[in-house]
């Protein structure tokens, strides 16, 4: 794999990860938007650790619903516990 540019991380796919065994990986996405969020509220925002759970759910959700659940967040709307 080349180098990535300074500053950014190289690009790869999302792990396995065994509590998700299905090809449907909804609920891997879901449980990682969740995971990060959580990991910013008890870390703090910008934490490297909790990077991972962004790269994953980056990976696997779609845009719009990334842009959806950011917008309930905001609005106090979004259903999943954080």
């Amino acid at each position: 794999m080349a180098p990535a540019a300074t500053g950014t991380l190289p690009l790869k796919a999302a792990p396995f990860d065994p509590r998700f065994p299905n090809v449907n990986q909804t609920k891997y996405c879901y449980q990682s938007y969740l995971d990060f969020h959580r990991c910013e509220k008890v870390k703090g925002k910008g934490d490297k650790v909790c990077q991972y759970f962004k790269h994953v759910y980056g990976d696997l959700c779609p845009n719009a619903w990334i842009e959806k659940w950011d917008t309930q967040r905001g609005e106090g709307l979004f259903a999943g516990r954080i």
